[in-house]
């Protein structure tokens, strides 16, 4: 079985809905990846770009108690969370207040803690390229909530292995070689992680009419792996797959949603689609929670279009892109530009000479 559920690209009415895999048949019983499993994985993510994933091997309690410990954070009165301020951080690292990220030039009703790999500064005078500036100390509220350190860098080792499985088995899908990403990941893959609380307006208060969540966007790196609290009060995320409209992706128990970033597209030749997708306000006295890993390569790796069959290149359309979106073909150029379009305030404190393309609303892409 390849663990796609049946029909999982047309519902009965013929609209789009969101297929769904199970990790745990991505090996066969002798430990190799499946080839069933890679197929059905590259045909959803070319079709929608966006599927389920279940049974990827979180230990019990692990995700109540990521949560619990982000509610802890959230709940902190604000001038505990500005502790964390990432504006004082020239790494773009630490707590964003509510409608301080932009995506497609509005800001965002939410508040979030960025993180990646624990890093010491890297000194400029050792800069290859202006990316390194991302290389970096995480901010972490270790008087306050303390356990919330250890449950998300313990989070992110645990996608970072599903989102290792995934890549290889997307290149055995593609006809390529299992191991074929692996150069552009080894050593320092820069992933990142975002904890993120949306917050609807007061009781008794109506959202403005150009209220988000997150705007729509698509993610700049390679993979996205967001987990959803199956627990809380609203939905809200909601994706666009190829010649559809916008789509409901609901929290479910024990799943992933998984989507295609900007580079793996890039490495396809849009073979595999960066799909858009946006995050609708919460409504008066609500607020939902959700914890975003964005799997990437190393700053320095390029992502050139990988040869692909004759039979998937007839089904490549190229990479999208618009004036004010170009795709960068190096890792680290792509999420400078991210990261100094979502987060202008960083940029204009510590990064003047970036404070141009900061103040370009553009169509700024972010991440949920």
């Amino acid at each position: 079985m390849t663990g796609v559920v049946p029909d999982a690209f047309s519902g009965d009415d013929g609209a789009v809905t969101i297929p769904a895999l199970r990790f745990d048949r991505a090996h066969d019983d002798a430990g190799r990846l499946d080839p069933a499993f890679g197929a059905a994985l590259c045909d959803a993510l070319h079709e929608v770009g966006f599927l389920r994933l279940t049974g990827f091997g979180a230990a019990p309690g692990q995700v109540a108690e990521l949560f619990a410990a982000a509610t802890a954070f959230f709940d902190l009165p604000l001038d505990r969370r500005l502790a964390l301020d990432n504006r004082e951080s020239p790494h773009f690292r630490g707590y964003t207040r509510l409608g301080h990220e932009i995506t497609a030039g509005r800001p965002d009703a939410r508040e979030q803690i960025d993180f990646g790999p624990e890093q010491p500064p890297r000194p400029r005078a050792e800069w290859d390229q202006e990316y390194r500036l991302l290389e970096g100390p995480n901010r972490w509220p270790d008087d306050t909530v303390p356990q919330l350190r250890a449950r998300a860098h313990a989070w992110a080792e645990l996608m970072s292995t599903v989102a290792g499985t995934l890549t290889r088995a997307l290149a055995a899908g593609l006809g390529l070689p299992a191991d074929h990403f692996d150069p552009i990941f080894a050593g320092e893959p820069h992933w990142f992680g975002k904890v993120i609380r949306y917050v609807g307006p007061a009781h008794g208060e109506e959202p403005a009419p150009d209220a988000q969540g997150v705007g729509p966007h698509a993610d700049w790196g390679f993979l996205t792996l967001l987990l959803q609290d199956p627990h809380g009060p609203v939905a809200g995320l909601q994706a666009r797959p190829p010649g559809s409209g916008w789509v409901d992706v609901p929290p479910a128990e024990d799943s992933l949603v998984v989507n295609v970033g900007e580079m793996l597209e890039v490495a396809t030749d849009g073979y595999l689609v960066a799909t858009p997708h946006r995050v609708l306000a919460c409504g008066p006295g609500a607020t939902r929670q959700s914890v975003g890993f964005f799997w990437s390569p190393r700053l320095d790796a390029r992502l050139d279009p990988v040869p692909l069959p004759a039979e998937l290149a007839a089904r490549a359309p190229g990479v999208h892109e618009t004036a004010q979106n170009a795709l960068l073909p190096t890792f680290g150029d792509n999420a400078l530009k991210g990261w100094v379009r979502s987060h202008p305030e960083v940029a204009v404190r510590h990064h003047p000479h970036l404070a141009g393309a900061a103040r370009d609303p553009g169509t700024a892409e972010s991440v949920q």
